[in-house]
């Protein structure tokens, strides 16, 4: 069998990987992503609430479009 690698370079690519792996949070490419303290999360009535005002929006505005019902 292969002796456990003594140096700092990985010695497979998955090894690779994991040593260079970058918190998914905190990568520059990623939108509109935050890490939170806990107990800082979105309150779920955020997301009810938007997505009432959408629909009602999206409501209003199919009302001015003329031959509906």
């Amino acid at each position: 069998m292969n002796a456990p690698a003594t140096g700092s370079t990985p010695r497979t690519g998955a090894e690779a990987v994991v040593a260079n792996a970058v918190d998914p949070a905190r990568r520059p490419d990623v939108l509109l992503r935050k890490r939170r303290e806990d107990g800082h999360e979105v309150s779920a009535w955020w997301l009810i609430g938007a997505f009432v005002f959408v629909s009602g929006a999206v409501i209003a505005l199919l009302s001015f479009v003329p031959g509906g019902a």
